[in-house]
């Protein structure tokens, strides 16, 4: 182990297997190669994050320009999905062939949409272009968080990914604003050609700087692609997204669309089940869930993906609709925890040295847990400032959280295995958002019918807040609403806690190499 991680007082150390075709060891770079290749992820990162949000101001001037105005959230929906679902593929790729060449293919595929995206004639057409992108992006998030654990030993993953966090929370939020002064200064196709050269810049660093290690072939077995079980993962995961996504809102949860999408969802978990226990190489191996350290991480990000809806979706309306604040000013009671997540997770290792990645990121998730519990209680209507001191205190406590249990998990496996486990992480918490979407949209429309007698959803508090100053009845049943959901984001982190308490082990097995 590096210098200063002293493993005897928080985990457990063990030796290190080389599986047949793994590299004899971390990519073997210089100091120069590796700067170079870190900004060329920090590129990559950027554009994965930017993609994410940039769209949500320049709607308007493309609804104008293209029509479609009844289906433009397959916009921000397709591209999720599409991320979403390739994640284990692309995770299980990197395992067998390298990371390099996938993340090449995924920039390549992602820089492919964008400029096609810049080119589209309709909503449908951009739409699906929209998707080829996040085709793209998934290879880009999962891969570039594969390689800060491959590029850096145990004791220096906390600097990368510290750097990684402050570019994504950078980029998420400047992200709307250089979206709005795109589409009202230029044209909203720039939008998509602005990525061309970030992307062009971060491959050619990739290309020319990233050298993998020689790996050690088993030449009586050759790599195994298992394209059915790709094609069932993708099946499923389309499926019982879409179901959770449009839900509620292109349809009721009740209707026949939502009905079939759901049995056939089941119907394919079936069917992936039974292609990947007969895969001689699955995309998605039983070890992923068997291993108890594995299973615990993909459960408690998952609770992170859900929590954090509450705060990123629901949020600016409450300083808008309650506190009375003008959007930018409302973007920023939420962008607070953009500020402490960052620092914190840059922090976190002197705290999971002394006490482990467990106890750490249970510190972490115990103080959000009690901090989206106080929500509720903040006085009403309030100052702008109480929120944004949750806001700011929550950003801290989950960077305690997560970042420790990413370096953790990336730890307990070598190369072979790190590709699929750092994608079952980051599928399980792109997942956990889709299903808080839909969970918390329901409970605060549920809570705002309940208030407005059956003639309210967060659509119509949407549209009254477009209109002018809301009447101080519809502030109360956006309060109430907010609050329910801020509760149920404290139970998802209570139970985050609960399951590193119960199903993690008290140490990670940490390998004695773990770029082995």
């Amino acid at each position: 182990m590096g210098k200063g991680f002293r493993v005897g007082q928080g985990e457990t150390q063990i030796p290190a297997a080389r599986p047949a075709g793994t590299p004899a060891g971390a990519p073997g770079n210089g100091t120069g190669g590796r700067r170079a290749v870190v900004a060329a992820l920090m590129l990559a990162m950027a554009l994965a994050a930017l993609d994410s949000t940039i769209i949500s101001t320049a709607v308007p001037q493309i609804v104008a320009d293209l029509g479609g105005f009844s289906v433009f959230s397959w916009l921000f929906s397709g591209y999720l999905l599409a991320v979403t679902v390739t994640l284990p593929v692309y995770g299980k790729l990197s395992d067998t062939f390298g990371r390099k060449p996938v993340l090449v293919a995924g920039s390549v595929l992602f820089l492919a949409g964008s400029l096609l995206c810049a080119t589209a004639w309709n909503m449908g057409a951009l739409i699906a272009f929209r998707i080829v992108q996040g085709l793209g992006g998934g290879a880009l998030q999962g891969t570039v968080q594969t390689l800060a654990a491959d590029l850096y030993p145990l004791e220096e993953r906390p600097r990368i990914q510290a750097k990684l966090s402050t570019v994504w929370a950078t980029s998420a939020v400047a992200g709307p604003a250089l979206g709005g002064v795109l589409a009202a200064y230029a044209d909203w196709r720039w939008i998509f050609l602005v990525n061309l050269p970030i992307g062009a810049l971060a491959l050619w660093l990739i290309v020319r700087h990233l050298h993998e290690p020689v790996r050690e072939r088993d030449t009586a077995r050759r790599p195994r692609i298992d394209w059915a079980g790709a094609l069932a993962v993708f099946a499923c995961g389309g499926v019982l997204l879409t179901a959770l996504v449009q839900g509620g809102v292109a349809w009721d949860w009740l209707s026949a669309p939502s009905l079939a999408l759901f049995t056939a969802g089941l119907a394919l978990i079936a069917v992936v089940v039974a292609v990947e226990r007969r895969a001689a190489e699955p995309i998605i191996p039983g070890w992923v869930w068997r291993r108890r350290t594995i299973a615990a991480v993909n459960l408690a990000l998952g609770a992170l993906g859900l929590l954090m809806v509450a705060p990123t979706v629901f949020l600016p309306t409450y300083a808008q609709a309650v506190l009375g604040l003008a959007p930018i000013a409302a973007g920023f009671v939420l962008s607070v925890w953009t500020l402490s997540w960052p620092v914190s997770a840059a922090l976190s290792q002197h705290v999971y040295r002394r006490i482990g990645f467990r106890n750490t990121a249970m510190l972490g998730i115990g103080t959000a847990t009690l901090l989206l519990f106080a929500f509720p209680f903040l006085p009403y209507p309030g100052e702008p400032w109480q929120p944004a001191l949750l806001m700011l205190l929550l950003g801290g406590a989950l960077g305690l959280f997560q970042l420790p249990l990413i370096i953790g998990v990336q730890s307990t496996v070598g190369w072979a295995e790190r590709g699929t486990t750092t994608a079952s992480v980051l599928f399980c918490r792109q997942t956990g958002q889709t299903v808080g979407a839909a969970l918390f949209g329901a409970v605060a429309n549920g809570v705002l019918a309940a208030r407005l007698g059956g003639a309210g959803d967060v659509d119509s508090v949407t549209r009254a807040l477009d209109s002018g100053a809301p009447a101080e009845h519809l502030r109360h049943a956006v309060a109430d609403a907010v609050h329910a959901v801020y509760l149920g984001a404290a139970c998802a982190a209570a139970v985050a806690f609960l399951v590193l308490l119960f199903v993690a082990p008290r140490r990670f097995p940490v390998l004695k190499n773990p770029t082995e």
